[in-house]
């Protein structure tokens, strides 16, 4: 520092113990110290939030950097630059004089620059015969000089925490991502699993999220959101190796019933119409009225038409005919519980609650999909309302289904025979739609 002794300032601004401490660390300087003002101005700008200025502040000191007639801070060239107010105000892009010495005192206050004040405070140099400055008053920029490794220090640290703030944000984004469009995959293919949950947490992580935070803030928001995707993903990959279990049984099962064509099915013999049962009415010419009798008793107790569906009748064709609701949910009543508000009062509602425990059975969408364009959606919609009511006695639902729907293609497979039995498994028992 060109001055070993202690200034004080001008008029009434007071001295402080913190501008004593600023001139003593001035005083610091190695010798041979040199900094490119240019570069030292970045990094103090890169340091800001730690040196405590704000940016009007920076404005001012790059104005004041003008001044200084190197490229290269150095004790050498001289410390001291002294530029009047007016001149400092041009370079500051027109800053007013009361503004001006307002970020003056936050730079003094910040320990970056210190006052030099003449006599009579005004700032000038004295010159030799030469024509070199031989002590100046004005604004010393040694603090800059002295805490040069400080200020790179804390500049590059502000950088590191920068980029991690930025890779910590760019990694919840990506993160927020897949969490929303797995959550609407599961959704759009009825994956099973407490989405509704999964959702609410979803949202209330979004929501804490602030605008502008630091990698600190942010990194605990990231651990729970990857939590929560690592939790989504791992319901999806159990439902995806269900439905290749289900691939594999569906193939398995096929092959068996391929290879002996006479086997009959998982439900009970009268679910379906086999082969032979055209047979066994040739031998009982009264089987067939019998049969009949019975499934129109069946719909009257279902206070339906009594008109008897063809789809009973194995001769009808390929295309099933439903069955009147009433009697569907006479025949499974279990469905009853995944309707809307837990009833069904129309078709819409059945097919709805089928969807739900489709899931649930672990049947896939491409086997519910066959089955409504091989048998109808309400036909499908019965199926696996019957398929849940015997679910107990059923090894692969999905794989069953697929069966059925290949036995309704070959015209070799009716619902009448299915209700029928499972009205009489439960004894008539009725319980109401909605």
């Amino acid at each position: 520092m060109e001055s070993g002794y202690v200034t004080t300032p001008f008029g009434r601004r007071p001295m402080s113990l913190g501008m004593l401490a600023n001139q003593q660390l001035a005083e610091t300087i190695e010798p041979g110290m040199k900094r490119g003002k240019w570069k030292l101005f970045r990094a103090i700008c890169e340091a800001r939030p730690a040196l405590g200025v704000t940016d009007r502040a920076l404005t001012v000191l790059d104005a004041l950097l003008t001044f200084y007639p190197d490229d290269e801070i150095s004790e050498e060239k001289g410390l001291i630059v002294f530029p009047s107010n007016a001149q400092l105000s041009l370079r500051a892009r027109g800053m007013t004089p009361a503004t001006l010495r307002r970020h003056l005192a936050v730079l003094v206050e910040a320990g970056l620059i210190l006052r030099k004040d003449s006599p009579n405070g005004k700032r000038y140099a004295r010159r030799d015969r030469e024509g070199a400055v031989g002590e100046a008053f004005g604004f010393s920029v040694a603090p800059l000089l002295a805490r040069a490794v400080e200020i790179e220090t804390l500049a590059a640290q502000a950088i590191a925490d920068r980029e991690l703030t930025r890779v910590t944000r760019e990694r919840l984004t990506v993160c927020r991502r897949d969490i929303s469009k797995l959550i609407a995959a599961a959704l759009d293919e009825a994956v099973p699993g407490d989405w509704e949950r999964i959702s609410m947490m979803f949202r209330a992580l979004v929501l804490r999220i602030p605008r502008v935070a630091s990698a600190e803030e942010l990194a605990p928001l990231l651990d729970e959101m990857e939590l929560l995707r690592e939790e989504v993903v791992n319901l999806l990959e159990r439902h995806i190796k269900v439905k290749k279990v289900d691939a594999n049984e569906s193939q398995t099962e096929r092959h068996k019933q391929n290879s002996n064509p006479n086997s009959t099915s998982e439900l009970e013999p009268s679910f379906e119409t086999k082969q032979g049962a055209k047979a066994a009415v040739d031998k009982d010419p009264d089987a067939g009225p019998r049969e009949e009798r019975r499934l129109k008793q069946a719909v009257k107790s279902a206070g339906m038409n009594p008109e008897i569906s063809r789809a009973a009748d194995p001769a009808a064709g390929h295309r099933l005919k439903s069955f009147p609701l009433g009697l569907v949910l006479q025949a499974c009543p279990q469905i009853l519980d995944y309707g809307p508000g837990g009833t069904i009062g129309n078709w819409r509602d059945l097919m709805s609650a089928a969807v739900i425990v489709r899931s649930m059975l672990g049947v896939s969408p491409s086997a519910y999909e066959e089955a409504c364009a091989g048998m109808g959606p309400e036909n499908a919609a019965t199926v696996i309302a019957c398929i849940l009511e015997r679910g107990g006695h059923i090894n692969s639902p999905g794989g069953y289904l697929r069966d059925l729907t290949r036995r309704t293609e070959r015209g070799e497979f009716a619902i009448g025979p299915m209700l029928m039995a499972l009205v009489r498994a439960n004894g008539g028992v009725r319980r109401d739609a909605g």
